[in-house]
């Protein structure tokens, strides 16, 4: 008996749902850090020496949590495999992004073990962000690609207009690294409040790292109303207008909550926010990037890579 074969359109629901618990886990996992629960659970994979699950405190629950979530995210990754395998036309793309999806996670658990074994370190914890930023690419990537047609991709738009786009979208990582020492120099550490002793920051004042992190995301934000300018009056801007405009208004508001949290004085509250706000500023800037290049059948004459920038080319 022939295997039922799975329809893209339910397939980009799959995807849909892996960028939501990918995207998710990084807020739950702020929040074990934010409530300084980092080690409620003082073993790995164990939660405590031999029981994987305990919930005996409020910080082994917010850990245990977390980490339950995590197990759902990862079926949910496995399933959205499975799905890629399943489709009626065959996608060696899908396949790949969903394979590194699945990775990704992997990676990020056993890393996560290193961040428990080495007490929160701040270096752990901050590359326990960036991979999961990294695991986030991919889910757009996936995400997007489950929307198009296979085959050859050509530029929406002229060459000049794509180099700006990528280094928006590098100002933008640097500006989420930058961000991460700001919280590896912060005072949130995850570490209960009564065991200073094994709190470790990094040796950097936080105001130096919060003064770094905002130039890097003002050069972003300079960098995309730059774009913005360019593209007055082109045929093309369609094929990046939307995106642009989502990334605007993700890094304004990510900016003014980055501002008031500071001069609060970092509250945990509006910490949680700024780093949903992370992501989604992350997610429209992916999203960008990938609005520069379509299917061949929506993209413009591979004269638009080569024209001017003040050229008529078609728009998508």
């Amino acid at each position: 008996m022939p295997r039922r074969q799975l329809s893209l359109a339910a397939y980009r629901r799959m995807t849909g749902t892996a960028l939501v618990m990918v995207s998710a886990i990084i807020v739950t996992g702020a929040a074990v850090r934010l409530t300084d629960s980092g080690l409620g659970c003082p073993d790995w994979p164990n939660c405590a020496k031999g029981r994987l699950v305990q919930v005996t405190n409020g910080h082994q629950a917010v850990e245990q949590i977390n980490r339950l979530f995590t197990g759902a995210m990862t079926v949910a990754l496995i399933v959205t495999v499975l799905g890629a395998f399943r489709l009626a036309e065959r996608r060696q793309d899908l396949r790949r992004l969903s394979l590194a999806l699945v990775v990704g996670v992997v990676a990020q658990a056993v890393l996560g073990g290193f961040v428990v074994l080495t007490h929160l370190h701040p270096l752990a914890v901050q590359q326990h962000y960036n991979l999961s930023i990294v695991i986030v690419t991919a889910a757009v990537v996936l995400h997007r690609r489950a929307r198009e047609a296979s085959g050859e991709r050509a530029a929406t738009v002229p060459t000049a207009i794509v180099r700006h786009t990528r280094v928006l979208v590098a100002f933008t990582a640097l500006a989420l690294l930058a961000g991460t020492i700001v919280t590896g120099a912060g005072p949130h550490s995850g570490h209960a409040p009564n065991d200073p002793t094994k709190v470790r920051r990094f040796d950097i004042a936080i105001t130096t790292a919060a003064r770094v992190h905002s130039s890097v995301v003002w050069l972003a934000m300079l960098t995309a109303l730059g774009l913005a300018w360019r593209m007055r009056g082109q045929r093309w801007r369609p094929a990046l207008d939307d995106a642009l405009s989502l990334f605007l208004l993700a890094g304004l508001t990510q900016g003014a909550i980055g501002y008031t949290q500071y001069a609060l004085g970092v509250p945990a509250g509006l910490v949680e926010i700024h780093v949903l706000g992370s992501v989604l500023v992350w997610i429209a800037a992916v999203r960008l990037l990938l609005a520069c290049r379509r299917p061949v059948d929506g993209a413009v004459s591979a004269v638009a890579r080569t024209e001017p920038i003040g050229s008529v080319v078609a728009g998508s």
